[in-house]
């Protein structure tokens, strides 16, 4: 009995761990495909060199945003999260840079 009860405590920590591990790496894919999620608008308007009709607005949003979720991340010690809204946070911040620089062109 003491064998089996075992064996079934083996089986069942591989297969969390195996369920964890899927879940970590879906986590960090999904949080690639969200932090980039502003690149295709930070290098069209780097290249254009015009912001005209870019959201200000919409970019500061993004940004106080993006602070809330990695201040959270931190608090829970959830790198995925940190490392997604770093990423979110310094391409809206680029956004927010180039709004300025560009907004009237």
């Amino acid at each position: 009995m003491v064998v089996i009860g075992k064996t079934i405590d083996i089986v069942s920590s591989v297969l969390k761990s195996i369920y964890m591990n899927a879940a970590e790496i879906l986590g960090y894919a999904a949080g690639a495909v969200t932090a980039f999620t502003f690149l295709p608008q930070v290098i069209k308007t780097w290249r254009e060199q015009s912001a005209k009709d870019i959201s200000l607005t919409m970019f500061l949003i993004a940004f106080i945003n993006e602070i809330m979720w990695l201040v959270y991340g931190f608090m829970i010690d959830n790198f995925v999260i940190i490392l997604t809204n770093a990423v979110m946070l310094l391409m809206s911040g680029i956004m927010i840079l180039l709004k300025l620089k560009y907004g009237k062109s």
